[in-house]
């Protein structure tokens, strides 16, 4: 409420207070009568209760927050009119006591008596001294030289690389720049180089030692075969001697006859060559075969024959397939031994073959 509602509510008392025409006097209370229009300016004018305990308030909450206020000097302006004026008579008002004019004004300062929010003063000297603390303690954390850390780290890799190169470090540190510096590359190259032809030479090596191991392996193990290999086999596994070696109807029987089924394999008894290999007078197919020691052996009556004349046999290997062509009286092989050669002596081949350890 402003001072003008104020300045209201005292001019409506004193207009219910005078009841008297413009020309008697406006009786009010603790005042004589005087004429209306007049100020009695040695009288100051009553005060509501409330009007007092209103400003009594705002002066007290006044000097708890602001200085102290000298009075303020009686109000010299002319008196003004009431809003509401009685027909025929004109009431003044009379200026506020100083007391009053002093409490008025207070609340005017003070915003009507309404509370405030407090207002939290600014420490531009606390703020400064904080931030430059703050300032301080990150310069201690941070690396104030960089140039010395890129000196160490360079340092630091040339003496690596040193290490992994096989050079002394403490001389790579002394090197100077210059030819010094190209000294040491080119020492560096051909160093390298010289590795490199090393580790080539020594991979060659390598490598050439293991085809040799593999190379020995293999003739090891050839060798190992060829010595478990048998030297002599019988012509047939199996069969039953049916015929042996001497004179047989009036004639020469110069061979054995070993009876087997059909197409049972046939082996060279020894290592050898195929002289001939194919159709013969009384056999139907032969083949015959010379030996290191130059006997001849002969396979007669086979259905099939698996190698040719000229071809190398060794003991075991598969000649020829049993059969019942020619001059037969069922599946037969005819086997016989030309001692010396293909015209040599005909020898009986049980003996012959029991001499090199078979048995028939």
């Amino acid at each position: 409420m402003t001072s003008l509602h104020h300045d209201r509510r005292v001019d409506d008392a004193r207009n219910t207070a005078s009841a008297a025409p413009v020309e008697t006097l406006a009786p009010v209370r603790g005042t004589s009568r005087r004429p209306v229009g007049t100020v009695d300016e040695t009288v100051p004018p009553e005060v509501p209760a409330q009007r007092r305990g209103r400003a009594s308030r705002a002066v007290a909450k006044a000097a708890r927050r602001t200085r102290p206020v000298e009075p303020a000097a009686p109000a010299t302006s002319p008196a003004r009119p009431t809003p509401f004026p009685r027909s025929g008579e004109l009431v003044t008002t009379a200026p506020a006591a100083p007391e009053e004019s002093a409490a008025l004004a207070a609340v005017r300062r003070t915003g009507g008596g309404r509370h405030r929010m407090p207002t939290v003063r600014r420490r531009p000297a606390f703020y400064l001294a904080a931030g430059l603390v703050g300032a301080l303690s990150l310069g201690a954390l941070v690396d104030t030289d960089p140039s010395a850390r890129a000196d160490a780290t360079a340092e630091t890799g040339s003496v690596s690389v040193a290490e992994q190169l096989g050079i002394d470090a403490e001389a790579t540190a002394t090197l100077s720049a210059g030819d010094e510096s190209t000294r040491l590359l080119q020492e560096l190259v051909v160093s390298r180089n010289q590795r490199e032809a090393a580790t080539t030479a020594a991979v060659d090596a390598q490598a050439a030692a293991d085809v040799h191991a593999m190379a020995s392996a293999a003739a090891a193990f050839a060798a190992a075969a060829e010595a478990a290999r048998p030297k002599v086999v019988a012509p047939i596994n199996g069969a039953r001697l049916t015929s042996g070696f001497g004179a047989r109807w009036g004639t020469l029987h110069a061979g054995i006859d070993l009876a087997a089924p059909m197409r049972t394999p046939e082996y060279a008894v020894m290592d050898g060559v195929v002289l001939e290999a194919g159709p013969a007078s009384g056999y139907g197919l032969a083949v015959y075969i010379q030996h290191d020691d130059g006997d001849v052996t002969v396979y007669g009556h086979m259905d099939e024959i698996l190698v040719e004349a000229g071809q190398l046999v060794r003991a075991g290997d598969t000649i020829a397939l049993l059969g019942n062509r020619g001059q037969s009286t069922g599946p037969h092989l005819h086997f016989e031994v030309h001692k010396g050669g293909l015209d040599g002596t005909k020898v009986d081949p049980i003996p012959w073959l029991r001499e090199r350890g078979v048995q028939l």
